[in-house]
């Protein structure tokens, strides 16, 4: 049980720390798994974990939810058009990642769930992130995201369905090719994970989430603060620092982790 609760643990951290960073945290939370053949806690704490990266993300942006509520509300008399546009932008955005979900999640998780297809895959798409930071204008802002615009973002952001692949690295990846500038590509990527990470949770409830156990109920409560509390913290630094460091780092990152894996 005391293993069970570190394994959690770590778990959660991991969860929280890659969510938002452009280095996938599904390929992490595989890895411990495929290398050390370490317990799989089931859908349940998968569940758990995403839940709490989605609490983390709707506490970080709380105002701005609140200002795209207000300004989606049908009776509301002095709309604000700017978050009225960037909600139907997140909406936009959003299709085609619960369209591939939906239809494909399945097929690449049997598939390419693996450890060579998940260093092939962080490496191709470092690198296309690094292409992409490094001939970006980042002269737009998110006041000039268009819908055609928003929905390559979302195009991008359903190739994260490949393990390895990296959700919030896809979103920012599109994101810097149309021109946005990296704050407001951050801010924007971190947003369209709030109804990304929603749709993932109702899909996992109807894969088995049927299948709880109270008896766990530790090893999901961990899974859920462990995520949230690290999540929150990593979302507040990345929006601070990303500008001064940019993605370079995180390219090393994923190319290294790509090259290691690919030896083992």
């Amino acid at each position: 049980m005391i293993a069970d609760f570190f394994l959690a643990l770590l778990l959660s951290l991991i969860q929280g720390l890659t969510e938002f960073l452009p280095v996938s945290s599904s390929a992490h939370l595989l890895l411990p798994s495929l290398i050390f053949g370490a317990k799989d806690f089931g859908i349940v704490f998968d569940i758990s974990v995403h839940a709490g990266t989605l609490a983390a993300v709707i506490y970080y942006f709380k105002k701005e939810i609140q200002g795209l509520v207000q300004a989606w509300k049908p009776w509301t008399d002095n709309r604000d058009q700017q978050n009225y546009l960037l909600g139907l932008n997140l909406l936009v955005a959003t299709l085609p990642i619960v369209i591939v979900g939906l239809f494909f999640s399945d097929f690449t998780d049997s598939r390419f769930a693996n450890l060579n297809s998940i260093a092939w895959t962080n490496l191709i798409f470092a690198v296309l992130l690094y292409l992409a930071f490094r001939s970006s204008t980042q002269t737009k802002s998110l006041a000039e995201l268009t819908l055609t615009a928003a929905f390559i973002i979302g195009c991008f952001q359903a190739l994260a369905i490949f393990p390895g692949a990296s959700r919030s690295g896809m979103a920012i990846t599109g994101a810097l090719l149309i021109g946005l500038n990296l704050k407001d590509t951050s801010k924007f990527a971190f947003l369209l994970s709030i109804p990304t990470i929603l749709g993932a949770l109702v899909l996992m409830f109807l894969k088995g989430a049927y299948s709880l156990e109270l008896s766990d109920l530790l090893i999901i409560l961990t899974g859920f603060f462990g995520s949230a509390f690290v999540a929150f913290f990593t979302i507040k630094s990345f929006l601070k620092f990303v500008e001064k460091i940019g993605m370079t780092p995180f390219v090393v990152y994923r190319v290294a982790l790509g090259a290691i894996l690919l030896l083992l």
